[in-house]
């Protein structure tokens, strides 16, 4: 489903027309230092404990809540101060007495540490090893099987929130190549974690830096889900240029049946893939498509790139696709609208003249109206004004 967002016509208009606040001032996001700490993590109560607590007395829900004495936190790595890593583990071990922390789901908050910061975003999450999970789901001895708990921090709470879901990912990542051998977590667990900044939240910070005004043209190619063909580029600008395209997508936010059926009408037009060849210093783009709406915006991400901070580029592209978001809803009322009368046709040809991404619109709604006859028909004669008026 589409978000659900104020109306107002005349408003509404009013702000496409005027390039969307693109441009807008805000408040940039601290960055500061950055740190991790991970800990083994072990449950001391016996499988026997946990089948006597869910006995269905008053008090099994009390029982079921982990008291610090049934589990053992020990540190495995940190480049925490050692007083700041105490207070982070009681943090941790106060989450985990709650009942806070379940297994591959990271959450975000705010802590106070003695570090420079004062008050830090912290990520955190609780995860085992997959192939011990599967091990122990079969031999049904999940309790026994090694733990970890691991937990990144740097910026602020909100900022860390923006990039949870990268950071999951990035720890499902490790799931599956984590060993237990001292001699892998020297060689790659702890590198790993080291390097969780530069990996999960700096992505979206390089592919600007990397594109500067030729970004308006990747983030075309996202909003209209045109196919991108990475050449002549290194593993990591590879999956930075990945990582982009996927947040700056309408993925999650347009009805999924709408989404593949613009992915195979994009990929069915193979002479509009758009190709990326990184073999020089800068990109050189192929088959690139672009229109005022990207462009306005990427003369944001430009701008913002004066302060180096990943975290207000990540709050562009969200704006960026709230903006989207709302111009396409505007769109499908003015559609609804021009069903009953004339007038509201002309409204909705004008607000696709003077939104900057008319082209993109009237692909997803199309798509969108594609078994709804009467707005069908509407869609059909707003496509010849807007090549009427592009021929003129």
């Amino acid at each position: 489903m589409l978000l659900a967002l104020p109306d107002g016509d005349e408003r509404e208009l009013e702000s496409s027309e005027e390039g969307g606040g693109a441009g807008e001032e805000r408040r940039p996001e601290r960055h500061g230092s950055t740190y991790h700490s991970l800990y083994g993590y072990r449950s001391c109560r016996s499988s026997q404990q946990g089948a006597d607590s869910g006995n269905g007395s008053p008090s099994s829900a009390a029982a079921e809540t982990p008291s610090s004495e049934d589990f053992s936190l020990s540190l495995l790595d940190t480049n925490l101060p050692a007083e700041a890593e105490t207070e982070l583990r009681s943090f941790i071990i106060k989450r985990l007495t709650k009942g806070a922390l379940f297994e591959g789901m990271g959450n975000v908050a705010s802590v106070g540490l003695s570090i420079p910061e004062y008050r830090v975003g912290c990520y955190y999450c609780r995860f085992q090893q997959e192939n011990l999970l599967e091990m122990a789901t079969v031999e049904s001895d999940t309790n026994n099987a090694p733990e970890y708990v691991v937990c990144f921090l740097g910026g602020s709470e909100k900022g860390l929130e923006l990039f949870r879901l990268e950071l999951d990912r990035y720890i499902q990542s490790l799931k599956i190549n984590l060993d237990l051998e001292q001699k892998t977590l020297e060689t790659y667990v702890n590198p790993y974690f080291r390097s969780w900044f530069e990996n999960a939240i700096c992505p979206i910070q390089r592919v600007v830096q990397l594109f500067q005004e030729k970004l308006a043209f990747l983030l075309h190619a996202a909003l209209s889900y045109t196919p991108v063909e990475v050449k002549n580029a290194d593993e990591r600008t590879e999956k930075d240029i990945s990582r982009f395209l996927a947040a700056a997508s309408l993925q999650g936010l347009v009805q999924e049946g709408t989404m593949t059926s613009l992915c195979i009408a994009m990929t069915e037009e193979q002479h509009k893939s758009m190709i990326i060849d990184c073999s020089g210093p800068q990109p050189q783009l192929r088959n690139a498509g672009s229109n005022r709406f990207c462009e306005d915006w990427m003369h944001a991400f430009v701008n913002g790139a004066e302060g180096g901070n990943p975290f207000l580029f990540r709050q562009i592209l969200e704006n960026f696709k709230l903006k989207a978001i709302q111009d396409i809803n505007n769109l499908k009322r003015f559609i609804r609208q021009a069903e009953m009368n004339h007038y509201a046709l002309f409204k909705c040809y004008m607000f696709l003249k003077n939104c900057g991404s008319g082209d993109i619109l009237l692909k997803i709604v199309k798509v969108e109206h594609a078994e709804m006859p009467e707005a069908r028909n509407v869609v059909t004669v707003l496509e010849e004004f807007m090549r009427e008026t592009s021929v003129a």
